[in-house]
Parts: C-alpha cells; sequence; structure tokens
C-alpha cells in the first residue's frame, strides 16, 4: 500500500508537470521549467527534515565506490555506442566496437568487484540470490523503456505533426499521467486481493499493448487515435511498478528491504536509459528525429514497436517467474476445519 501511495502521488506530479510545463512555456520561457524546480526542491528539503524521523543504529557500511565507477564505465560505453553509431558509420565502426567491449569489460568488472565486496556491494549478492527479487528486478530492466521512450517521444509528435501548443501537448499526456496516478492509488488494495503475479502480468501487459497501439495510431495524425494507446500505457504504468516495486522488497529479509528499493530504482533508471538509448538509435535508423512530417512517423513507428517487444519480454518474466498466485479466499469454517486449498498446502 505505502509503495503505491508513494508511485501515486508521483503520478500526480508526473500528471501536472507536463501541463504546467506547457504553461511556462506558452507563457514565457522553457527555461522557466527548471527554475521552477528551485522552490518545488526546497519545499521538498524543508518537509522532509521536518516530518520524517526514522531513528536506526548506525552501521559500519563501506560506500562501494568500486561497484559505482565499474558499473557506470560499462553503461556510460554502451549509452555512447548507442548514441554515436550512426554518427561514426555502423556497429563496425573501430570506435563503436571498442565501446562495446569496454561496456563487457566494465560490466565483468562490476561482477567481480560485488562479489568481493561482499555485504557492501552496491547489489549484493544475498540480496539478489533471491530469486523473486532477481526476477522482479529483470522484468523492470525490459519494461522501463516504454514510459521514458514515450514521455521523450510523444510529445514530439504531439508538437512536430499534430502541431498542438506546448500547453496542448502538457494537457494531451494527461490520459496517460491521470490514469497512472489513480491507478497506482488502488494497486496497493488489489495486491493484497490478488497478489504480485496478475497485478505484475497485467501491468507489463499493458506496458506492451500500449505503445503497439499508439504505433498504429502514430499514421492517423490525430489526437483521438492517440488517446486509446495511452490509457491503457497508464494502466499498464499504474498496476506494474507498485506491484512490482512491493514484491521484490517483500520477498528480501526485512533488513534489507530498503536497499532492495534502491535497487529495483537502479534497475528502473538502467533499464530506461539503455532502452532509451536502443530506442532512439532505431528511431533515427528508421526516421529522423528532427523532422515534423513523414520521416518523424516512421522513427516514431519503429521505436515504439521496440518498446513494445521490450515489453513482451518483461511480460514473460512476470508472467512465469514471478512468485505470488492469486489468493484463495477460503470460508471460515473451512480455514477451522483444517480445510486447505489445492496447490496452497
Amino acid at each position: 500500500l505505502g509503495g503505491g501511495l508513494i508511485l501515486g502521488a508521483a503520478g500526480v506530479g508526473n500528471a501536472a508537470g507536463p501541463l504546467i510545463g506547457g504553461g511556462l512555456d506558452d507563457l514565457g520561457s522553457w527555461r522557466l521549467i527548471f527554475w521552477l524546480n528551485l522552490p518545488v526542491t526546497a519545499f521538498a528539503v524543508l518537509a522532509t527534515a521536518r516530518f520524517i524521523h526514522q531513528p536506526r543504529e548506525r552501521e559500519q557500511a563501506k560506500i562501494d565506490y568500486f561497484g559505482v565507477i565499474t558499473v557506470s564505465v560499462g553503461l556510460v560505453a554502451l549509452l555512447l555506442a548507442f548514441d554515436q553509431v550512426l554518427d561514426w558509420g555502423g556497429w563496425g565502426d573501430p570506435r563503436i566496437v571498442a565501446l562495446l567491449g569496454l561496456f563487457v569489460v566494465g560490466i565483468a568488472a562490476f561482477a567481480f568487484v560485488e562479489r568481493a565486496a561482499g555485504r557492501n556491494a552496491l547489489v549484493p549478492g544475498d540480496v539478489m540470490r533471491d530469486r523473486n527479487f532477481t526476477y522482479a528486478c529483470a522484468g523492470v530492466l525490459f519494461i522501463s523503456a516504454v514510459f521514458f521512450a514515450i514521455m521523450l517521444y510523444l510529445p514530439q509528435f504531439m508538437l512536430k505533426v499534430l502541431e498542438l501548443t506546448p500547453i496542448q501537448t502538457g494537457a494531451g499526456m494527461l490520459p496517460m499521467m491521470g490514469i497512472f496516478a489513480v491507478v497506482s492509488f488502488i494497486a496497493g488494495p488489489l495486491y493484497d486481493r490478488l497478489g504480485p503475479k496478475l497485478l505484475a502480468s497485467a501491468g507489463a501487459g499493458c506496458l506492451a499493448a500500449g505503445p503497439f497501439l499508439l504505433s498504429l495510431a502514430a499514421d492517423q495524425e490525430s489526437y483521438g487515435a492517440l488517446v486509446p494507446g495511452l490509457a491503457v500505457t497508464g494502466l499498464g504504468v499504474g498496476l506494474f511498478y507498485p506491484t512490482i516495486t512491493t514484491a521484490g522488497v517483500t520477498s528480501v529479509d526485512e533488513s534489507r528491504s530498503s536497499l532492495a528499493g534502491a535497487i529495483i530504482y537502479m534497475f528502473q533508471i538502467a533499464g530506461g536509459a539503455v532502452g532509451l538509448g536502443l530506442t532512439t538509435t532505431v528511431f533515427s535508423e528508421a526516421g529522423d528525429p528532427s523532422s515534423g512530417g513523414e520521416e518523424f512517423i516512421d522513427g516514431i513507428e519503429a521505436a515504439l514497436r521496440l518498446d513494445a517487444g521490450l515489453a513482451v519480454i518483461g511480460f514473460a518474466i512476470c508472467l512465469l517467474l514471478v512468485g505470488g498466485r492469486l489468493h484463495v479466499r477460503v470460508p471460515f469454517h473451512r480455514r477451522h476445519a483444517g480445510y486447505t486449498p489445492r496447490g496452497h498446502g
């Protein structure tokens, strides 16, 4: 429930953000958007310092600097390869090959460093040995590209192809962001009733279907055609992220729950960044992100279908590997008579 409330609040902010940003752009300059972050951040810092108090014993933990460095080097090399592959002449260019090699070396070094770091590792082995937690991280890794890509490219589609104003574009994202916010609030009670497998799988399925519907609608060059895809995507985000986060965090020892939440978030950001880099590469190969005509449409269609394909992998992980069956309500008299439903004994 707590995770759903937090993500629901984040959804409200995400829904308001594009609308406020579009209004500031129409009224003055897009640079005002960054200035708006200052009072918001100041309020958040003061509210946290004033109201959040969770005293606990200090642990003699060390920061895993080598883990941070190795994983950062690997991911930056991969993202740079995605970014430059077209400008440098394709995947066979020696510079691209060198970057991909650096990625492999960086990730291999990260695995070695993490094993040596023990409990102080950035991603501790005792946490990742829990299969359900690992599967949750894998699902997040493949699915996170969808949200990142849609938030980057769909507003551009509305501005360049549909020729909406900035504030109209911000309002145009409300079907997705509003549904995301509302569904996140109710995901907690649904989790208690249905368990993680059904909810996470349903959310991942929506996150595969949403971008595919949007790719079909792009050719129509009509905002109304985008609404079903936006709504399905918002439903998927609202169901998937609170559920998979709760499933992952509750699968490890309670003393490691905060670390588990941070690791899931790290996989979300890493998956989103790498997925967005791959999406941008596919977009640029199929079309032209800087144009506003058919080339942009061709690019966004290819990009959204790639993201739908990545989400299908995440859906399969949730359906086949993430634990948590449906809860079966047992009548009171049967519970006290020693009755156990089949498959749960």
